[in-house]
């Protein structure tokens, strides 16, 4: 079973869901806007993704730009204003086991 972390609205998250649906893998769809991930997930997700909160980070949302673009943040920080605003959370990303991947492109899930 593969579980991902999807934003319906993005199509390049539906795309990773419906790939991972045509290769007949059981998904565990989380909506994680409605099913906001603790600070402890969000830590979980890096370390299974291996990569910093900010590389997880998506810069260009508004919400970045209006409250935290061009101050210096720490890596807590960072991870604190994902669960408060879980949009800035890449998207869509998919765990299978103890691995995790982006799906950007979206065919990226299919290496899992």
């Amino acid at each position: 079973m593969t579980t991902l972390y999807h934003n319906p609205r993005c199509s390049k998250s539906r795309q990773a869901l419906q790939l991972l649906q045509e290769k007949g893998e059981t998904v565990d769809v989380v909506l994680y806007l409605k099913d906001i991930p603790s600070v402890a997930e969000i830590k979980n997700l890096l370390s299974l993704l291996e990569i910093s909160a900010e590389e997880l980070l998506r810069k260009g949302e508004s919400i970045w730009k209006e409250k935290f673009k061009g101050r210096e943040i720490s890596e807590e920080e960072i991870i604190q204003a994902m669960h408060e605003h879980p949009k800035l959370i890449e998207r869509p990303i998919a765990i299978k086991g103890t691995k995790a991947i982006i799906g950007r492109p979206p065919e990226k899930v299919l290496q899992l």
